[in-house]
């Protein structure tokens, strides 16, 4: 176990049932960050939905159509789904979910071109 720093974050441990939420890119890492500072509040809700029912069809959460519908990483097919952490706002999360991870493949801090 690596040695900690004082002031250093506490992750929040996942319980058995939840899913694990990692990020699959640097940009998905940067946006991610971009919006938890901007806002707070939905982002929170985002990862206790996307921990808790990642797979749930919402006006929310969804699987993304036609070619964006899929994404190839690693030989595997995986199914692109995308979160909205408000149902107004123009954010939008990308992921894919491999066995009870959670991929975070791109944040979007406003509506992604591709949706249009």
């Amino acid at each position: 176990m690596a040695a900690s720093r004082k002031g250093e974050n506490v992750p929040r441990p996942p319980k058995k049932t939840e899913f694990e939420v990692r990020f699959a890119t640097t940009d998905a890492r940067r946006g991610w960050l971009d919006l938890v500072a901007t806002i707070r509040n939905a982002m929170a809700d985002t990862w206790d939905f996307l921990t808790r029912t990642p797979l749930t069809t919402t006006p929310t959460n969804y699987q993304l159509r036609g070619e964006l519908g899929t994404i190839v990483r690693g030989n595997v097919t995986h199914e692109r789904w995308q979160h909205k952490p408000t149902l107004k706002g123009g954010a939008r999360v990308w992921f894919y979910v491999e066995e009870r991870t959670v991929w975070l493949e791109q944040v979007h801090t406003s509506h992604p071109n591709e949706t249009k």
